[in-house]
């Protein structure tokens, strides 16, 4: 059995290594860039999501869709989420001939990650990077130190990030503060997109009672309780295999059921690089993981919970209240380093332990927070007027029609 998986194992490599091949010495040469094909893809495949979702989703209110061929990418392990994506659109399964043909014959890319060292961005292709947050943690040519598994060091991790800033001809930036972050750690020098991030903006034209509604109805939420969306993100030491890291919370879930399943319930969302997942099925629902989009899932909570995740930026459109559960401050610092002073900016309370929180939770102080949390919306996110994906949108139009890079839209 264990000659067998070798045998297999070696087999894909070898067929992983033909389709690079076939991308590289057949089709980028053969196969001239089409005007009206765009390529969307969010977390490397992972999922409809993000800005991108947002983009496309404008695009095709707006009828645009109809003016190019769209494609969206998807790996093989979330290619089910294809029945999700409305529209004329087609699926590419990631790393298959078709992803490869319609990578080097796209005129536009749309992501929101950095891609594949093998991939290569033709010099008439363009590439809009909407990246996936904003940044709390050190970033790209920033980092001092690397802990992610399959990674050779600093100085290679950030000669491959400056690689791959290069094929950016646009990227999106929310605020002044992320612009500065993002020309340094990128290192970019193109065009930036002061625009806000195009998945918040449902954010502000889906926040009114009737759609919050049909979420909970959708999300299956008790009326009588309120919702805690809990989002961390991933830590560089806690990986299992390159690029998947488990979700070690040093909480106490079970203690947190038994003193607050009357009153909320918990909605456990994962970042997309966690592989390691728990079992919540004891608790009967009040505590739950979601696969759901994160914008849904902001929308239908009354309070946010995180540690040092971008998730923090995102929530503080709706500005509901927000809390900070950071086991690990000290270490944390430390080992990632973070570019803003969190502990004094937080827009709320920093709890390192369960009894501190179910503490807080029982009698919430929200409005003890509330002059740093507008001090904290008019930094990190005042570009978010809900308008940001039709800008996008736009801007697509007038680089599938001139056919080079144009122009940067601002925000109103």
């Amino acid at each position: 059995m264990r000659m067998t998986r070798k045998i297999l194992t070696r087999l894909q490599k070898v067929w992983e290594r033909l389709h690079i091949a076939i991308y590289r010495h057949v089709y980028i040469p053969l196969i001239p860039v089409s005007r009206d094909v765009i390529v969307f893809e969010s977390m490397l495949g992972r999922g409809y999501t993000d800005s991108p979702r947002a983009i496309y989703e404008s695009m095709r209110g707006e009828g645009r869709d109809l003016s190019y061929r769209c494609f969206w990418i998807l790996d093989k392990e979330n290619k089910k989420d294809a029945s999700k994506i409305p529209g004329r659109r087609g699926i590419l399964i990631k790393n298959s001939f078709k992803y490869y043909r319609y990578m080097a014959k796209a005129k536009l890319w749309v992501f929101n990650t950095r891609q594949a060292d093998h991939v290569i961005k033709r010099k008439n292709q363009v590439q809009i990077q909407t990246w996936h947050g904003t940044p709390l943690k050190l970033l790209g040519l920033d980092m001092e130190e690397v802990h992610m598994a399959g990674n050779g060091g600093i100085e290679s991790y950030k000669a491959n990030f400056w690689r791959h800033s290069r094929r950016w001809d646009y990227l999106v930036s929310p605020s002044e503060y992320t612009d500065e972050i993002f020309e340094r750690c990128f290192d970019f020098r193109k065009n930036m997109l002061h625009t806000g991030y195009p998945r918040n903006d449902i954010l502000v034209n889906g926040n009114n009672e009737d759609y919050i509604g049909k979420l909970k109805e959708k999300y299956k939420i008790p009326p009588d309780r309120k919702v805690i969306l809990y989002a961390p993100t991933w830590r560089d030491d806690e990986s299992i295999a390159r690029g998947k890291y488990i979700f070690n919370p040093h909480l106490n879930f079970d203690k947190l059921y038994r003193a607050l399943k009357d009153r909320y319930v918990f909605l456990v969302k994962y970042h997309y690089l966690i592989a390691q997942k728990l079992d919540f099925s004891r608790f009967g629902g009040s505590i739950r993981s979601v696969d759901g989009d994160i914008s849904e899932l902001y929308l239908i909570s009354d309070m946010h919970m995180t540690d040092y995740s971008s998730t923090m930026f995102d929530y503080a459109v709706l500005h509901r209240p927000q809390i900070f559960y950071c086991y690990d401050l000290d270490t944390y610092y430390k080992n990632r380093g973070v570019y803003m002073d969190f502990e004094e900016e937080a827009p709320g309370p920093i709890i390192k332990d369960t009894d501190g929180l179910i503490e807080y939770l029982k009698a919430p102080r929200t409005g003890d927070y509330e002059d740093r949390y507008q001090r904290f919306m008019k930094k990190y996110t005042h570009r978010e007027d809900g308008k940001n994906s039709k800008r996008i949108g736009d801007l697509i139009d007038k680089i599938m029609k001139e056919g080079e890079a144009c122009k940067s839209p601002k925000g109103e």
